[in-house]
């Protein structure tokens, strides 16, 4: 058996699995852990367990934070203003199409990484020798997207609570309108869409009860049969699995609310997981 412990990266929400090193360690310590860029520091998020043996050895906690590791984060953290208006003034002295987005320094202070959006690739080879020759030490740009832009400015979303990706989720799903439609969502761009533009990742959280409940309630307009007689359906509620019906009766028009148990309709065959083109072209119009 093998004892590991779950930490996390400053700015991130993806855990990472190290061994322990002999150390016994506690949720929310502050640790440095070697890895492929060097040391780093790191946050546990849960202590010490054993593990099945490993096929591949995982690199060890080299030992907890002390203060000096934490007055070295600080003092990243002040650089950070002063780089990034030094970057903006190398980038605007340059021309080039580029949105500085935000930068950090590696934990021993060895490199400093930019990160920039554009619309399309970027020559920035003089840049990285402009910001050489200021900073004295290696520099890395990185270009990303609209979402990975987004995880790294943070923000309020929609409901009110700061954005997923920069928040609780270690990694993009794969979202589509599909998703939308199963939860019966109003198919409005500016109601489905994060602050990236692109479809709200949340809208996958729920994704599977509501695509297995499709398949178990009427389409909405569609025609049922209820104990009161044959009506059309109105509107679903696939969290109570409840179904307003709007039926006929006596030259009157009457709205009723059944079970979906009590109901006889036209069960919805399931079809490959496969978009057409109709919604490959919602898509489209949505995401782009």
């Amino acid at each position: 058996m093998a004892k590991v412990v779950v930490v996390k990266f400053r700015n991130s929400c993806k855990p990472y699995y190290f061994s322990a090193g002999g150390l016994q360690l506690e949720m929310g310590q502050g640790v440095i852990v070697d890895t492929a860029h060097g040391l780093e520091y790191a946050t546990v998020l849960e202590g010490e367990r054993e593990v099945e043996e490993l096929a591949t050895p995982l690199k060890p906690v080299v030992r907890l934070a002390n203060q000096k590791d934490l007055d070295q984060l600080a003092k990243n953290d002040a650089r950070k203003p002063d780089a990034m208006r030094t970057c903006k003034e190398k980038i605007a002295a340059r021309g080039l199409g580029m949105k500085l987005i935000g930068c950090e320094f590696a934990f021993d202070g060895s490199k400093v990484i930019f990160y920039f959006s554009a619309e399309g690739r970027v020559d920035f080879r003089e840049l990285v020798k402009d910001l050489a020759s200021v900073f004295r030490m290696r520099i890395e740009l990185r270009q990303v997207g609209v979402r990975d832009e987004t995880r790294i400015l943070g923000g309020i979303a929609p409901c009110g609570r700061e954005v997923c990706c920069a928040s609780c989720m270690p990694d993009f799903q794969k979202v589509s309108i599909r998703m939308a439609k199963n939860q019966g969502l109003s198919l409005n761009p500016t109601k489905i869409s994060g602050l990236c533009g692109r479809l709200m990742c949340c809208l996958a959280y729920e994704n599977g009860y509501y695509a297995a409940a499709c398949k178990q309630v009427p389409k909405v307009g569609g025609t049922v049969i209820s104990p009161e007689g044959r009506g059309s359906v109105v509107s679903v509620n696939m969290l109570k699995m409840i179904v307003r019906v709007k039926i006929e009766k006596d030259g009157a028009l009457i709205y009723r609310d059944f079970p979906v148990a009590e109901l006889e309709f036209k069960r919805s065959q399931e079809k490959p997981e496969k978009e057409g083109k109709a919604e490959k072209e919602e898509i489209s119009a949505l995401e782009d």
